[in-house]
C-alpha cells in the first residue's frame, strides 16, 4: 500500500460524553519546521487514550502543549474542563505528568524523592507521609524506600516516578513513552498499573511506539504523521482500514477440498488442500461463508482468521515500520 494515502480519521463515539482532554486545530512550529499541523482530539474522562507516530512526529510537543510545558502557536485546547491557555494553573492542578524522561533524583531515597514532591505539593507533613506510604505500598516499593533511588532498577525507577506523579492525585495523567527500555515483566506491571489507574476512573493519555502496548491498553488511538492526525479510532477500526485480511479454510478430506474450490473465489492450494479468501474478519462476514459452506454440504476441518495488525496500520499510515526508540530530532530539541 502506497504510504502517501491518507486516512479520514473516524467518528468519535465518545464525542458526546464528558472530555478530560479536547482540543481544535492545535498547532506548534519550532522555526520553520512544523510539528503539529492542527489536530483535534476528544478523550472521554476514564478512557486510555494512546497517541503513536514515528520518531519526531510531535507526540511529546503534543504532551507539553496539554500539560501547559509549552504554548502551542494556534488553536484551542481544554483539559479537566478548564481552558489551557486562560486557566493554566487551574490545568496543572487537575494533572499528572510522567515524562520519557525519570524525574527521580537518584541521590535520595525513594522515600525522599515522594516526600519532596509532597511538599511541592504544599501537603501537610502528617498527610504527606500518609500519601507516601500508601503509595510506596500500592506500588511495592515499601521495602526498598530506604535505598537511594540511583539503586533502584529502571522498572522500579518507573513505578516511583508513577507514584510520584499521583502524589497530587490527578485525574489526568499523561504518560510519555513510559515503558521504553524496561523489559518485557517491567513492561507488563507498568500496564497493569494504567488498568488501576483507569479503572478508579483516571484518564491516561499515553504516547508510545509499542504498537502492542497501545493494542493492550488503548480504548482510542490515534496515529500521528507529518504533524496531522492521519487516522483515529479503536484498535478493531484501524486494522479494518488496511487490506489483507483473509480467512483460510484446511481440509483433510480431498473431495471436501475440491468442492469448497469448486464454489469459493480465493486463492487455492491444492497440495496443502486449502482455500485462502479475502475477508474483513467481521462476524457478519464470517457467518455469510459458515452458511454457504453448509448449504453446500461441505465442512472445513480447520478455519484460521488473519486481520491486519496495528504494525500494518503504522506501516500503512506512516510508510515506515514502528520502531521502539524513544529518541528523537522532535524530542531533542526542545
Amino acid at each position: 500500500m502506497s504510504s502517501s494515502v491518507m486516512y479520514t480519521p473516524s467518528v468519535d463515539v465518545g464525542a458526546r460524553s464528558p472530555a478530560a482532554v479536547s482540543a481544535t486545530g492545535l498547532r506548534k512550529s519550532y522555526g520553520d519546521k512544523v510539528v503539529l499541523d492542527g489536530i483535534d482530539l476528544h478523550i472521554p474522562a476514564g478512557t486510555v487514550f494512546a497517541l503513536l507516530g514515528p520518531n519526531g512526529a510531535g507526540k511529546t510537543t503534543a504532551v507539553k502543549i496539554l500539560s501547559t510545558l509549552v504554548a502551542a502557536d494556534g488553536g484551542q485546547a481544554q483539559v479537566a474542563g478548564h481552558d489551557l491557555a486562560s486557566q493554566a494553573q487551574q490545568v496543572r492542578a487537575a494533572i499528572g505528568v510522567t515524562g520519557q524522561f525519570s524525574a527521580v533524583d537518584g541521590l535520595i531515597t525513594g522515600e525522599e524523592n515522594m516526600l519532596l514532591m509532597a511538599d511541592l505539593h504544599r501537603l501537610p507533613k502528617a498527610e504527606g507521609r500518609r500519601v507516601t506510604a500508601a503509595l510506596l505500598e500500592r506500588f511495592d516499593l515499601t521495602d526498598a524506600a530506604d535505598r537511594p533511588a540511583s539503586t533502584y532498577s529502571g522498572g522500579m525507577k518507573r513505578r516511583l516516578d508513577i507514584a510520584m506523579t499521583l502524589v497530587g492525585d490527578p485525574r489526568i495523567i499523561f504518560l510519555d513513552e513510559p515503558t521504553t527500555g524496561l523489559d518485557p515483566r517491567s513492561r507488563h506491571t507498568m500496564w497493569q498499573i494504567v488498568r488501576e489507574l483507569v479503572a478508579g476512573g483516571v484518564t491516561v493519555f499515553l504516547t508510545t511506539q509499542y504498537l502492542e502496548e497501545a493494542d493492550q491498553l488503548a480504548d482510542r488511538i490515534a496515529v500521528l504523521h507529518d504533524g496531522r492526525l492521519a487516522a483515529q479510532g479503536t484498535a478493531e477500526e484501524l486494522k479494518r482500514l488496511v487490506p489483507g485480511g483473509h480467512v483460510r479454510l484446511g481440509f483433510t478430506d480431498p473431495a471436501a477440498y475440491r468442492a469448497a474450490a469448486a464454489v469459493l473465489p480465493g486463492a487455492h492450494d491444492d497440495e496443502a488442500l486449502a482455500v485462502t479468501l479475502p475477508s474483513d474478519g467481521s462476524q457478519r462476514e464470517l457467518r455469510s461463508l459458515l452458511d454457504g459452506l453448509d448449504a453446500a454440504g461441505i465442512e472445513a476441518d480447520e478455519l484460521t482468521v488473519h486481520t491486519p495488525d496495528l504494525d500494518d496500520v503504522f506501516f500503512a499510515l506512516t510508510g515506515a515500520p514502528a520502531t521502539t526508540r524513544a529518541d528523537s530530532t522532535e524530542e531533542t530539541v526542545r
